[in-house]
Protein backbone atom coordinates (compact mmCIF):
# COMPACT_ATOMS: atom_id res chain seq x y z
CA UNK A 1 0.00 0.00 0.00
CA UNK A 2 1.08 3.56 -0.52
CA UNK A 3 0.46 6.71 1.32
CA UNK A 4 -1.28 8.19 -2.03
CA UNK A 5 -3.50 5.76 -2.12
CA UNK A 6 -4.14 5.88 1.68
CA UNK A 7 -5.03 9.89 1.64
CA UNK A 8 -7.54 9.07 -1.11
CA UNK A 9 -9.55 6.26 0.60
CA UNK A 10 -9.44 8.91 3.41
CA UNK A 11 -10.59 11.23 1.34
CA UNK A 12 -13.08 9.48 -0.34
CA UNK A 13 -14.73 8.55 2.72
CA UNK A 14 -14.81 11.90 4.05
CA UNK A 15 -13.21 15.37 2.32
CA UNK A 16 -10.82 16.83 4.98
CA UNK A 17 -8.58 19.17 5.65
CA UNK A 18 -5.04 18.43 5.82
CA UNK A 19 -5.16 18.96 9.89
CA UNK A 20 -8.36 16.76 9.77
CA UNK A 21 -6.80 14.19 7.60
CA UNK A 22 -3.13 13.81 10.08
CA UNK A 23 -5.78 13.51 12.91
CA UNK A 24 -7.59 10.22 11.68
CA UNK A 25 -4.68 9.15 10.28
CA UNK A 26 -3.56 8.69 14.11
CA UNK A 27 -7.03 7.20 14.72
CA UNK A 28 -7.45 4.90 12.02
CA UNK A 29 -5.63 4.40 9.12
CA UNK A 30 -2.35 4.44 11.11
CA UNK A 31 -3.18 1.84 12.80
CA UNK A 32 -2.12 -0.45 9.65
CA UNK A 33 0.01 2.42 7.85
CA UNK A 34 1.91 4.93 8.88
CA UNK A 35 2.70 7.95 8.09
CA UNK A 36 4.03 11.69 9.56
CA UNK A 37 2.22 14.73 9.44
CA UNK A 38 4.93 15.86 7.17
CA UNK A 39 4.56 13.25 4.83
CA UNK A 40 0.53 13.68 4.74
CA UNK A 41 0.71 17.48 3.91
CA UNK A 42 3.54 17.18 1.44
CA UNK A 43 1.48 14.07 -0.48
CA UNK A 44 -1.30 16.43 -0.64
CA UNK A 45 0.29 18.97 -2.47
CA UNK A 46 1.74 16.26 -5.32
CA UNK A 47 -2.15 14.93 -5.14
CA UNK A 48 -3.19 18.28 -6.10
CA UNK A 49 -1.08 19.26 -8.39
CA UNK A 50 -1.16 15.61 -10.47
CA UNK A 51 -5.05 16.95 -10.72
CA UNK A 52 -6.75 13.76 -8.44
CA UNK A 53 -8.22 15.85 -5.73
CA UNK A 54 -9.16 19.80 -5.21
CA UNK A 55 -9.39 21.94 -2.47
CA UNK A 56 -12.89 23.01 -1.91
CA UNK A 57 -13.77 26.32 -2.30
CA UNK A 58 -14.47 28.15 0.61
CA UNK A 59 -17.29 30.41 0.85
CA UNK A 60 -16.47 32.40 3.24
CA UNK A 61 -12.42 33.17 2.31
CA UNK A 62 -10.66 34.14 5.68
CA UNK A 63 -7.15 34.39 6.00
CA UNK A 64 -5.34 31.00 7.60
CA UNK A 65 -8.57 28.97 7.00
CA UNK A 66 -7.86 25.29 6.59
CA UNK A 67 -8.91 24.33 2.73
CA UNK A 68 -10.79 21.19 2.61
CA UNK A 69 -9.75 18.60 -0.23
CA UNK A 70 -11.89 16.33 -2.13
CA UNK A 71 -11.03 13.64 -4.48
CA UNK A 72 -11.76 14.13 -8.01
CA UNK A 73 -12.65 11.60 -10.81
CA UNK A 74 -9.67 11.04 -11.66
CA UNK A 75 -8.19 10.58 -7.97
CA UNK A 76 -11.23 7.78 -7.80
CA UNK A 77 -9.97 6.35 -10.93
CA UNK A 78 -6.50 5.84 -9.88
CA UNK A 79 -8.22 4.01 -6.32
CA UNK A 80 -10.23 2.03 -8.13
CA UNK A 81 -7.53 0.89 -10.55
CA UNK A 82 -4.80 0.54 -7.51
CA UNK A 83 -7.72 -1.83 -5.54
CA UNK A 84 -7.72 -4.20 -8.71
CA UNK A 85 -4.54 -4.43 -9.27
CA UNK A 86 -2.51 -7.51 -8.29
CA UNK A 87 0.58 -7.10 -5.49
CA UNK A 88 3.00 -9.69 -3.81
CA UNK A 89 2.49 -9.93 0.50
CA UNK A 90 5.30 -7.88 1.49
CA UNK A 91 8.31 -9.79 3.32
CA UNK A 92 8.20 -9.01 7.32
CA UNK A 93 10.78 -6.78 8.60
CA UNK A 94 10.79 -6.21 12.18
CA UNK A 95 13.51 -4.99 14.32
CA UNK A 96 12.78 -7.19 17.69
CA UNK A 97 13.29 -10.79 14.71
CA UNK A 98 16.46 -9.34 13.48
CA UNK A 99 17.82 -8.41 17.20
CA UNK A 100 16.88 -12.15 17.97
CA UNK A 101 18.95 -13.60 15.33
CA UNK A 102 22.06 -11.11 16.68
CA UNK A 103 21.50 -12.13 20.03
CA UNK A 104 23.15 -15.53 18.65
CA UNK A 105 25.90 -14.20 17.57
CA UNK A 106 26.60 -11.73 20.14
CA UNK A 107 25.02 -13.01 22.94
CA UNK A 108 21.56 -11.83 24.63
CA UNK A 109 23.25 -9.37 27.07
CA UNK A 110 22.65 -11.50 30.65
CA UNK A 111 20.00 -11.23 32.60
CA UNK A 112 17.93 -8.28 32.63
CA UNK A 113 18.79 -7.81 29.10
CA UNK A 114 16.56 -8.69 25.66
CA UNK A 115 14.02 -10.28 28.27
CA UNK A 116 12.90 -6.96 29.25
CA UNK A 117 12.91 -5.52 25.65
CA UNK A 118 10.43 -8.94 25.02
CA UNK A 119 8.42 -7.70 28.28
CA UNK A 120 7.71 -4.25 27.32
CA UNK A 121 6.67 -5.56 23.95
CA UNK A 122 4.31 -7.94 25.43
CA UNK A 123 2.59 -5.83 27.16
CA UNK A 124 2.22 -3.03 24.28
CA UNK A 125 0.76 -6.24 22.16
CA UNK A 126 -1.86 -6.45 25.30
CA UNK A 127 -2.75 -2.78 24.88
CA UNK A 128 -2.98 -3.01 21.26
CA UNK A 129 -5.43 -5.91 21.25
CA UNK A 130 -7.74 -4.26 23.91
CA UNK A 131 -7.72 -1.17 21.90
CA UNK A 132 -8.69 -3.17 18.56
CA UNK A 133 -11.24 -5.25 20.58
CA UNK A 134 -13.20 -2.03 21.97
CA UNK A 135 -13.31 -0.14 18.70
CA UNK A 136 -15.22 -3.67 17.24
CA UNK A 137 -17.16 -3.89 20.01
CA UNK A 138 -17.99 0.07 19.37
CA UNK A 139 -17.91 0.95 15.87
CA UNK A 140 -19.25 -2.65 14.78
CA UNK A 141 -22.52 -3.75 16.60
CA UNK A 142 -24.72 -6.22 15.46
CA UNK A 143 -26.94 -5.34 12.19
CA UNK A 144 -24.36 -3.00 10.95
CA UNK A 145 -23.97 -4.58 7.83
CA UNK A 146 -22.93 -2.37 4.94
CA UNK A 147 -20.41 -3.51 1.96
CA UNK A 148 -18.18 -0.30 3.67
CA UNK A 149 -18.76 -1.88 7.47
CA UNK A 150 -18.07 -5.06 6.53
CA UNK A 151 -15.02 -4.39 5.05
CA UNK A 152 -13.53 -1.75 7.35
CA UNK A 153 -14.38 -4.92 10.22
CA UNK A 154 -12.40 -7.41 8.24
CA UNK A 155 -9.48 -4.90 7.97
CA UNK A 156 -10.11 -4.40 12.21
CA UNK A 157 -10.21 -8.01 12.58
CA UNK A 158 -6.98 -8.71 10.34
CA UNK A 159 -5.26 -6.25 13.23
CA UNK A 160 -6.73 -8.12 16.17
CA UNK A 161 -5.52 -11.52 14.46
CA UNK A 162 -1.52 -9.72 14.01
CA UNK A 163 -2.06 -8.88 17.58
CA UNK A 164 -3.12 -12.19 19.09
CA UNK A 165 -0.19 -13.61 16.96
CA UNK A 166 2.50 -11.69 18.60
CA UNK A 167 1.08 -12.44 21.99
CA UNK A 168 1.10 -16.25 21.56
CA UNK A 169 4.68 -15.55 19.95
CA UNK A 170 6.16 -13.77 22.91
CA UNK A 171 4.78 -15.53 25.62
CA UNK A 172 6.56 -18.70 23.90
CA UNK A 173 9.75 -16.86 22.81
CA UNK A 174 10.09 -15.16 26.14
CA UNK A 175 10.85 -18.14 28.64
CA UNK A 176 13.52 -19.47 26.04
CA UNK A 177 15.16 -15.93 26.11
CA UNK A 178 15.22 -15.32 29.93
CA UNK A 179 16.74 -19.34 30.12
CA UNK A 180 19.37 -18.36 28.04
CA UNK A 181 20.08 -14.99 29.46
CA UNK A 182 20.58 -16.90 32.97
CA UNK A 183 22.79 -18.91 31.83
CA UNK A 184 24.57 -16.58 29.50
CA UNK A 185 28.04 -17.09 31.10
CA UNK A 186 28.07 -20.86 31.07
CA UNK A 187 29.68 -21.22 27.88
CA UNK A 188 31.53 -18.27 27.81
CA UNK A 189 34.52 -19.18 26.37
CA UNK A 190 37.50 -19.28 29.05
CA UNK A 191 41.36 -18.38 28.32
CA UNK A 192 43.78 -21.04 28.11
CA UNK A 193 46.01 -21.28 30.96
CA UNK A 194 49.33 -19.81 30.75
CA UNK A 195 51.96 -22.08 29.32
CA UNK A 196 48.80 -24.74 28.23
CA UNK A 197 49.53 -26.74 25.18
CA UNK A 198 48.87 -24.93 21.89
CA UNK A 199 49.17 -21.13 23.36
CA UNK A 200 50.17 -18.74 20.83
CA UNK A 201 52.64 -16.36 21.66
CA UNK A 202 53.66 -13.11 19.94
CA UNK A 203 56.81 -14.17 18.15
CA UNK A 204 55.87 -17.93 17.71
Amino acid sequence: MSLPHAILTALLEKPSSGLELTRRFDRSIGYFWSATHQQIYRELGKLETAGLIRALPSQVPTRGQKKQFEVLSAGRAELVRWVGESQDPKPMRDPLLLRLRAAGVVGTGGPGGLEAELRRHLELHRVQLAEYRAIEERDFPPGRDSEADRLRRIVLRGGIALESFWLHWLAEALPEVESLSAHAGDNAPRAPAEGAEGDERPGS
